[in-house]
């Protein structure tokens, strides 16, 4: 009789650490950098979010997948390339619940780790930094999956964002089907400002709340030109999340200095499209040795803090940008990292969190409303 407590997969990190444990969703082998995520809450859009592309994702909460998947909640055709959890649930219960969570890792080919001590495995990343490792589901011997690990590229100098980046242009003009205050709403016109939106790996929410906020968005790939974005006449320009190291994406940092010297159009970056911003003002970024992932991060300057929902992995570093072009408006006050900024005399500034909170706590939504008024002023 097949022994149905036998655990059937393993997670090797690079320092030779082994965690055993139960194979779920697809079978086969996970390559990528281990990270960790503490939200309580909202995996299905966390899972979907395109910044965690090339990364196996550690859930802090002991328990996913109870309230199973639904049609609403992805942020993307994007996925990380496994889980990792102390517990899955294989019984849904929720009323928006679509499809068995387990069935859908399957049909998204995301190999998934259960019954490890997940918060031995934080501990560990807390205290090495985050680092490359393989979850297999294959009886492999810890000679082969380090070997595996080896040949796998670390996340610094990886320019990510053009493998997620949309290859043709799209609109979008659809709504969040929640609002957080309807007074948000652009005079009650929605789709009064045209947004080029340019597509470093970014969510469904980002572009549902810019739709929100009266903005109907022509998203543009990664690589596009100067001329491409002019060229639509855009009333404001947006720059999204999105993976891997920021410094090696220059068709983006190039693209935001030519916009930022160009200095009249109203333009709003967040998670890496800040950091882009930050290197294109003249400033340098370096990689966090666990980063920030989680929808608990209290950021702000001057006496105001709001809660922040985050996921990344490297910063700009203060010390390299002008106090003559730059200002600091926020840090996240867990490490005093830059997590905002704007350009003085010009109407360019960002975030390093998500304020479309997708999931998270919608402290930070009044960006939006902010990069809205930009706008108006220029109308």
């Amino acid at each position: 009789m097949k022994n149905l407590y036998k655990k059937n997969a393993k997670l090797v990190l690079s320092n030779g650490i082994v965690f055993p444990g139960f194979s779920f969703g697809a079978k086969g082998n996970a390559l990528g950098e281990i990270v960790f995520n503490t939200g309580m809450t909202g995996y299905q859009e966390v899972i979907t979010d395109p910044s965690y592309y090339g990364q196996i994702l550690t859930f802090t909460y002991p328990e996913i997948g109870n309230t199973g998947i639904n049609l609403e909640d992805s942020e993307s055709s994007i996925a990380v390339k496994g889980i990792i959890v102390r517990n899955y649930s294989s019984n849904e219960s929720n009323w928006r619940s679509h499809k068995n969570f387990n069935q859908w890792l399957i049909e998204k080919n995301i190999v998934g780790i259960y019954g490890i001590d997940t918060r031995a495995l934080v501990k560990i990343l807390r205290s090495n930094g985050s680092m490359n490792g393989v979850l297999t589901s294959e009886d492999k011997n810890l000679e082969s999956c380090l070997k595996l690990i080896n040949d796998t590229p670390n996340m610094k100098g990886l320019n990510l964002s053009k493998v997620v980046s949309t290859k043709k242009q799209y609109f979008w003009q659809d709504p969040t089907k929640t609002d957080f205050d309807i007074r948000a709403r652009f005079s009650g016109k929605p789709n009064r400002f045209k947004i080029v939106a340019i597509d470093f790996g970014i969510k469904k929410s980002i572009l549902n709340r810019l739709v929100s906020h009266g903005c109907e968005i022509l998203v543009l790939p990664s690589q596009s030109s100067l001329q491409d974005v002019l060229s639509n006449k855009p009333d404001g320009i947006f720059f999204s999340n999105g993976p891997g190291d920021p410094s090696s994406v220059n068709e983006g940092i190039d693209l935001a200095k030519s916009l930022i010297e160009y200095g009249e159009i109203p333009m709003f970056g967040i998670c890496l499209g800040h950091q882009i911003f930050g290197l294109a003002l003249g400033g340098s970024t370096y990689k966090l040795p666990f980063g920030h992932r989680g929808l608990n991060h209290p950021c702000g300057k001057d006496n105001q803090i709001e809660i922040t929902s985050q996921n990344h992995g490297f910063a700009i570093d203060p010390n390299s940008l002008s106090k003559e072009l730059v200002k600091i408006t926020h840090y996240n006050l867990n490490d005093n990292t830059v997590a905002g900024l704007e350009v003085i005399n010009k109407p360019v500034f960002s975030v390093q969190y998500h304020p479309e909170a997708g999931p998270g706590p919608h402290d930070s939504d009044y960006l939006f409303k902010k990069f809205v008024s930009l706008m108006l002023e220029r109308c």
